[in-house]
């Protein structure tokens, strides 16, 4: 496969996504990972989320984007625009690198990340790091995971987060 899949996620400095499943996962995220956020999902052109982190979006389709929800069906005011699966990840990529998609950005939750990187697609993590602490929440990924990645690039911003980037090694 050429197409490029990428986990898109913040973080805390103690490794959780977000408190809760009950809040907006970017309620406590600086501009500068917003900013980072539409610029990467807006480059890939498809986002892939799961059901939970569909609603802290609002239960709104990001603008310029194919948004594309792991749910066995549509939820209540979901737009026409956003499209529904529960295909395995190799098979949903290859559909998406057929219909002429370059990139693909996998924005969360845990299990959706969790699934992603266990079919060994991924290739990039574009990871936000800020400034706080929550002692307990969301984990990035449900299970345990044997990854090497790549340092490819690290971005420390005034407010004190870090903007990192990895790559998987295969």
């Amino acid at each position: 496969m050429n197409i490029k899949i990428f986990i898109i996620a913040a973080l805390s400095v103690d490794g959780f996504i977000a408190r809760d499943s009950s809040a907006p996962s970017t309620v406590w995220t600086s501009k500068e990972d917003k900013k980072r956020f539409v610029e990467l999902t807006k480059r890939a052109g498809v986002i892939v989320t799961g059901q939970n982190t569909w609603k802290t979006f609002g239960g709104r389709a990001l603008k310029d984007r194919l948004n594309i929800i792991y749910s066995p069906e549509r939820l209540p005011d979901m737009p026409e625009s956003v499209e529904t699966t529960t295909k395995e990840p190799t098979e949903l990529i290859q559909e998406l690198e057929t219909r002429g998609f370059k990139e693909v950005a996998i924005c969360g939750g845990s299990q959706i990340y969790t699934m992603f990187m266990k079919s060994g697609l991924v290739d990039s993590l574009y990871l936000t790091i800020e400034p706080t602490l929550f002692g307990n929440g969301i984990r990035l990924f449900k299970e345990t995971l044997d990854y090497k990645l790549e340092l490819v690039n690290l971005e420390k911003t005034e407010s004190g987060t870090l903007l990192v980037e990895y790559k998987v090694i295969k």
